[in-house]
């Protein structure tokens, strides 16, 4: 059985081992192994040695690569910049106390007119329907569909028919002021607004709308039809005082191929005519802010972003397929920083299930993404050669590295990217496997450089150090704002909440007095800040070290910055706190300033002022 078993992970890309952050080697268990292959549907045991095995990845072959991504003439000597927003953050007078697609419409015409030529935003992949409080954009439902919670009613046809409008519309103030987004609330009133609007369009749309609804429907096929069914019945579980996780429905409903599942479709066809209108109506908000960003005059337009797994409990999880491990986590190791390791929670593709049914699961995930984007972000792109996959019941300390088709992988991208258009970058920070960046690069992928992460041999690395072939970014959601890093604001939640003891705490703060430090002078070095603020090293962030901040990651070569709107609006909090759920308010945060007011701020206009100067569209 051992050398069986030991043959059987090596012929199906489990690993042997890994170096830790230490430089130690870890081996991986033989009952990981065991476990992995399982997950992957490959027969294990003795007894199975007769079975038929699965249909063998493709060999990890890169040098056999042909083509690149799809790369625009314009960046191909000029460089570019934009701006980064979490969709659900924006404030504006008409919204319905969370961001939108129209405000997202707003936003891009609003900062094309500045000179940007993209908006990037978190996924906006569909997340749960019936739970509002399922909210982190990188923990889908699917990445198939989107998260219906971001239409704008106002903007939906019949809106300004509706006998509730006025009703809705008197809580819309209360919705608009709060800090935080009310999710239940807001999913309350958006509910209301949606089932009456759908109830307008079956009474009184044309033929023409009720056709081109039926063409959609037909476009999108059984993905979406299982979607909205998944939507219907986990709606109604809900109800009764279950869940929306499939896993916790009554057995026979767990398979979307029994008879109770569609009996129950059966009897509820309306609601599934309803969740469908909704990806319909979300589908149309979001191409249209697409289309007025390229008409206002931006080169790329949106930038999106790719979730790197999917929810367990959700949609695409119920449907399954080959594809869809789910008996595996995806995660990371222990390392210095995380000693524990960590889990996201968040469902692989199978190599081996990929591989049976040709790369189309991965395919269709791609081309759903890339219809709306003008560049496209795929989170830890190192899951195109690897995944660090926990088998069920494991712990990330027991979990092992998986090798994926990287060449069938990166040629997905890169045919699929010419279909749409569409600007890839490569999400690859964190454990780097050896060589990926430069393979990435000949695949036409930009790499991702954060300001945080350009410590190199004790000091902050220069404009001229920056990879050309990246998009650059001060921060991250998961990362402090700027004005947050400079104060140590993440270290002091990190003490809050425990994930650091306080002597731990009093530690990192004396290491960021010395970065601060070392920022300043690399920030003079480069000529973007003048000398006499050199020594500015205590309490808030100047406005000048901010504004100084940007005009050096414009200085930089690489071919895309990204400007998060909360560093260039000065804000302290983040979106996110990496480990956390309840103990900081992540996914929930507005922003400080109404897109009616940018205009108006004093630094997002030095800030954005710095920025253009540096890269002027051409």
């Amino acid at each position: 059985m051992p050398d069986r078993l030991d043959k059987l992970a090596k012929r199906f890309g489990i690993a042997e081992g890994y170096f830790s952050e230490k430089g130690d080697w870890v081996t991986t268990p033989p009952e990981t192994k065991i476990k992995v292959l399982e997950a992957m549907g490959v027969p294990v045991s003795e007894t199975d040695a007769d079975r038929p095995m699965p249909k063998t990845p493709p060999a990890d072959d890169v040098a056999g690569l042909t083509g690149s991504a799809y790369w625009p003439q314009f960046l191909v000597d000029q460089r570019a910049w934009g701006l980064a927003v979490q969709t659900y953050a924006l404030r504006s007078d008409r919204n319905w106390g969370i961001g939108d697609f129209e405000d997202l419409a707003r936003f891009a015409e609003f900062a094309a007119g500045l000179g940007a030529d993209f908006i990037g935003v978190s996924p906006v992949h569909a997340l749960f329907m019936a739970d509002h409080s399922r909210i982190s954009p990188y923990s889908p439902s699917t990445r198939d569909f989107l998260n219906a919670l971001l239409i704008a009613p106002d903007r939906v046809p019949g809106f300004v028919d509706l006998p509730e409008r006025a009703e809705l519309e008197a809580e819309l103030e209360d919705l608009r002021n709060t800090k935080l987004v009310d999710y239940p609330a807001v999913h309350r009133v958006k509910l209301r607004a949606f089932e009456a609007l759908f109830a307008h369009f079956e009474k009184n749309a044309n033929e023409s709308a009720k056709s081109a609804f039926e063409q959609f429907r037909h476009e999108q096929g059984d993905a979406l039809e299982s979607h909205a069914l998944y939507e219907a019945l986990s709606e109604h579980f809900v109800a009764e005082g279950g869940y929306v996780a499939w896993m916790t429905w009554p057995e026979e409903f767990q398979d979307p191929d029994n008879l109770a599942v569609r009996d129950f479709a059966r009897a509820a066809k309306a609601r599934i005519d309803f969740h469908a209108w909704l990806q319909w109506i979300a589908g149309m908000q979001l191409t249209n802010a697409r289309e007025r960003a390229k008409a206002a005059g931006m080169r790329i337009g949106l930038y999106l972003d790719l979730a790197v797994g999917l929810s367990p409990d959700g949609s695409r999880c119920w449907v399954g397929g080959p594809a869809v491990a789910r008996h595996a986590r995806i995660g990371c190791p222990p390392d210095p920083l995380c000693t524990a390791g960590q889990d996201w929670g968040l469902v692989p593709f199978s190599p081996v299930g990929l591989s049976e049914e040709r790369f189309e699961p991965y395919r269709s995930v791609l081309r759903s993404n890339m219809h709306h984007a003008g560049a496209l972000r795929i989170d830890h792109a190192m899951g195109l050669q690897r995944l660090y996959w926990i088998p069920e019941g494991n712990t990330a300390h027991d979990g092992a590295y998986v090798a994926y088709p990287f060449r069938e992988m990166l040629e997905g991208v890169i045919e699929e990217s010419w279909i749409s258009q569409t600007i890839i970058i490569g999400e690859d920070l964190g454990t780097v496997p050896p060589g990926f960046t430069d393979i990435m690069g000949r695949a036409g992928l930009l790499s991702y450089q954060v300001f945080y992460f350009s410590e190199q041999d004790g000091e902050w690395i220069l404009p001229h150090a920056y990879r050309r072939e990246a998009m650059v970014c001060a921060a991250t959601h998961d990362l402090p704002t700027l004005r947050g890093w400079w104060i140590g604001n993440d270290i002091d939640w990190q003490a809050k909440t425990g994930r650091a003891t306080e002597a731990e705490a009093n530690t990192q703060r004396q290491e960021r007095v010395r970065d601060r430090q070392l920022v300043l002078n690399a920030l003079v070095t480069a000529q973007a800040l003048a000398l006499d603020m050199a020594k500015v090293t205590s309490g808030e962030m100047p406005d000048e070290v901010l504004i100084a901040v940007h005009r050096f990651l414009a200085i930089t070569p690489c071919r895309l910055l990204a400007v998060q709107l909360d560093d260039a609006l000065g804000t302290t909090e983040q979106p996110n706190l990496p480990g956390t759920i309840d103990e900081h308010p992540n996914w929930r945060r507005k922003n400080t300033c109404a897109i009616e007011a940018l205009g108006e701020h004093n630094l997002f206009g030095d800030v954005i002022r710095a920025v253009a100067a540096e890269r002027p569209r051409q």
